[in-house]
This record gives structure tokens, sequence and C-alpha cells, in this order.
């Protein structure tokens, strides 16, 4: 059985951290639904550091590119890229730290987390409705710094990493296809830094067949969910998306006010 729901909860912890849905909802929610034990820090890490290794995997020619571009041309347009993606993950990483006590406990109830699913799906559609023409070459320091900000407000479970860093580069005018993919640029800091933190505390006791199953779980569906992500925003908007975190913030409500 612990197979089985480290396979799952890899799974849910790969598709969501790349959808606009919440990995941090869905993972709560799924051991809240199926009265789960928490797994442990050793589980959590190897998740992030699955969905981590997912982006450069899938990533891999762009940062290469990136990488040596910056290094030949320190004033060129890559180098400034790189420099921006760092800024971005700084609100994050204080907010982050600052806020981290209630993050674990207050954030993560039911009715907190399907209230947060309902709230930003609204967020998410009207700044959907925004969306222009921007590309990846446009991103500059004010984008950056919006865009971490949106970023922090991940912390509360339900809002999604992922989709608030959409929404803030959608109200500033990028495309749907490039606001994902500077969002997945902008997640590997600030998931390599959380994973800095707290991987120290681990000790290869902790490994075991239902982590490595999670971890193969949340990597393998971490790069599918990148890559559909990204096939479906260059042709379709995010109302898909807000729909299902609708429906799904309303089943909470009902479950958990039917259980009371």
């Amino acid at each position: 059985m612990e197979v089985i729901n480290s396979f799952f909860l890899g799974l849910v912890q790969g598709l969501g951290e790349f959808l606009p849905i919440s990995s941090s909802a869905h993972l709560y929610l799924y051991s809240y639904i199926f009265n789960l034990k928490y797994q442990g820090l050793c589980f959590d890490v190897m998740l992030h550091i699955a969905t981590l290794l997912a982006i450069f995997v899938y990533f891999l020619n762009d940062i290469k590119k990136i990488l040596i571009s910056a290094v030949k041309n320190p004033s060129g347009k890559d180098f400034r890229f790189l420099g921006l993606i760092l800024i971005s993950a700084i609100p994050g990483a204080v907010i982050g730290f600052l806020l981290e006590d209630w993050a674990e406990n207050f954030f993560r109830t039911p009715y907190i987390v399907s209230l947060s699913l309902i709230f930003f799906s609204i967020i998410i559609y009207f700044a959907d409705r925004n969306a222009g023409n921007r590309d990846e070459e446009s991103f500059d320091l004010k984008s950056a710094i919006c865009a971490g900000f949106f970023q922090s407000i991940a912390i509360i479970p339900g809002a999604s990493r992922c989709g608030m860093t959409i929404i803030s580069l959608l109200l500033l005018g990028y495309s749907r296809y490039s606001a994902a993919r500077i969002s997945f640029f902008m997640a590997m800091p600030i998931i390599f830094g959380a994973g800095i933190l707290e991987i120290r505390k681990l000790s290869l006791s902790g490994i075991s067949p239902g982590l490595i199953v999670g971890f193969l779980s949340s990597f393998v569906s971490g790069i599918f969910s990148i890559k559909f992500l990204l096939s479906y925003l260059k042709t379709k908007d995010m109302k898909l998306f807000v729909v299902y975190r609708i429906l799904l913030g309303i089943f909470v409500l009902f479950k958990y006010y039917g259980s009371k």
C-alpha cells in the first residue's frame, strides 16, 4: 500500500507542480481524503528534486544554450535573463522563510484550500483575458519583480506557483505560451533553494521502495505536464484549469462540511 500511495503522491506532485492547479493543494487533499499519514521530510524533498530534475531534462538544450551564451557575453540578453530569473526568486524565498510555520499549519485546512482554489481561479480567469503578445525577449526587471511577488503567493495551498507566475505575466501582456515558459525557468531557483535547505536534514536510512517509486512517478509526470501545458497554451486559453479548480474547490467544501 505504501508503494501505491507513493506512486499517486508522486503523480500528483509532478502534474500539480507544472499545471496551474496547485500541487500542494492536491497533495494535502489526497492525504486528507484517504486519511494518509505524513510521508516524512525525505519523501517531500525527493518529490521536489524529481520535479526540478524534470525541468532540467525538458529544458536541457535551452539551459545549455543560455548558459554558454551568458558566459561568452556577460552583457548580452541571456546573461540578463539569468539575472532576472534569480531576482524573481527573492520574494518567494523571503516570504517562504518568514511564513514557513503558517504554511505548514494555518494554511493547510480543507476550508482554506477549497476557498483558495476557487478565489484564485477567478483571478486566473480575468488575467487570462489580458493575454498579449510579449515574449521572453521582453522579460524585464518589472516583470521579474512582479512575477516573483506573485510566485510567493503560492505558499498558500490552492494558489499554485505555476498559476501565480502565469497570472502576473498575463497581466503584463505576455502570451500564454511565453508566460508558461518563463514560469518554468522561474521554478528552477525556487525549487532548488528549497531543496538545498531541506536536503541537509535527510539521511540515507529514509530511502525506501516507496520513495523511489514516488520519485520516478513525480519525475515522469512532471515532464509530461510541462510538455502538455506548453503545447496546450500555444492555441488554447486557461478556462479548462479555471473550471477544474472551481469544481474541485466546491467538492472539497461539500466534503468538508458534510463530514461535520
